[in-house]
């Protein structure tokens, strides 16, 4: 089994190496973005670290990292090297992307629908030479953009709002699977806000769900807060993540299907109650939080300059990715996972309830911030 994984030094493909790897007679071939050969090894020798493995252990001889970028034509590779690597590969994951909610659109379908469009290439490929046994896309949930309800787990019907440009081109590459990818056998993943592992909280970066708790402690904003109503936030821990993209890459059968990777809506956390947790988490690991003042969530739109000007540089570039998210505190969406839930539940990976998690998840991110601040 030879797998090629993109988005290995990213939230979800660094989860996904060590379980890969599991797998007895298993080898990876991770495209790596990095300047030269030089860089290249020195990145790969980090996530070594991360991962806890040494440049000489069994786990690294088994990894092959391949220099590349994925918004380039045949990943940026020589046409023997993409071609070796293409006829080698029984396996296909496909996790990198950007997730920067303030690009512009030609960035994020840079990021987005031009890999899906190379890995498409190289599956098929893949294919002819008589390797492909499957092919799994990360996508996000994300895709059914400001789409009102219960979003199922089923492709795309024409969505036309999206909050940012990471979503509107995350439903492109979608279409373009679907529209491209016949005969291929293809499972596309899409999860909700992904957060840190869910028994001790590791992550390897601290994205959306870390500025958002920010924003919910009043920290950034003096307290002043917009109502959160009855909103509700999905998010899923990175390790049952992995834990399930790796179980449907091994599974040939899974092919066509779509998974919705998220808590659903009965098991969403509400908005108000994630506050409550953050609020408590940041006192008890000596971090003050102010008295909230409720206003309406436009008026604090308006305020958000003002405040990062009063604060300080540190505050004003917090507060620049407030915007976006304040966009999904508008709306109350959910995802329904019913038959993802059913499936993986019968493969041993029951979905983890929030409660489990959520306080190592902050613990984690509390301790990484106190490390970082000087004595």
């Amino acid at each position: 089994m030879r797998i090629f994984l993109t988005g290995a030094t990213g939230t979800i493909g660094s989860a996904l190496v060590p379980r890969l790897l599991q797998t007895p007679g298993s080898d990876l071939s991770v495209l790596i973005r990095a300047r030269d050969a030089q860089d290249l090894q020195a990145r790969m020798a980090s996530m070594l670290a991360y991962w806890g493995w040494t440049p000489d252990s069994a786990q690294a001889r088994r990894i092959q990292p391949v220099l590349g970028d994925i918004s380039a034509p045949d990943f940026g590779l020589s046409a023997t090297d993409y071609h070796q690597l293409a006829d080698s590969s029984s396996h296909i994951i496909h996790c990198a992307a950007s997730v920067k909610l303030n690009m512009s659109f030609e960035q994020a379908r840079a990021t987005a629908v031009q890999p899906t469009r190379t890995i498409l290439a190289m599956a098929r490929r893949s294919a002819l030479a008589g390797r492909l046994r499957k092919v799994d896309l990360v996508s996000t949930v994300g895709v059914w953009g400001r789409s009102p309800g219960h979003m199922p787990e089923r492709r795309l019907p024409e969505v036309t709002h999206f909050h940012n440009t990471y979503e509107a081109a995350k439903a492109e590459a979608e279409r373009v699977v679907w529209a491209e990818g016949d005969g291929l056998p293809i499972t596309v993943h899409r999860p909700s806000m992904v957060v840190g592992n869910s028994t001790d909280g590791r992550v390897i970066h601290f994205q959306v769900f870390y500025h958002l708790c920010e924003f919910l402690s009043g920290s950034r904003t003096f307290g002043i807060m917009p109502a959160l109503g009855q909103t509700r936030l999905d998010t899923i821990p990175v390790d049952w993540v992995a834990a399930a993209i790796a179980w449907s890459s091994a599974h040939p059968e899974t092919a066509g299907s779509i998974f919705h990777l998220c808590s659903g809506p009965d098991q969403a956390i509400p908005l108000t109650q994630l506050q409550q947790a953050v609020r408590l988490a940041w006192q008890q690991h000596g971090r003050r939080v102010p008295r909230l003042w409720q206003l309406n969530r436009r008026w604090l739109e308006r305020l958000i300059p003002v405040i990062g000007a009063i604060a300080g540089d540190k505050t004003r570039r917090a507060l620049r990715g407030l915007p976006p998210v304040l966009a999904y505190l508008a709306e109350d969406q959910g995802f329904l996972n019913t038959e993802t839930r059913r499936r993986l539940a019968t493969a041993g990976l029951p979905l983890p309830s929030v409660d489990s998690y959520l306080q190592p998840v902050l613990a984690h991110y509390l301790d990484a911030q106190a490390r970082r601040r000087p004595a």
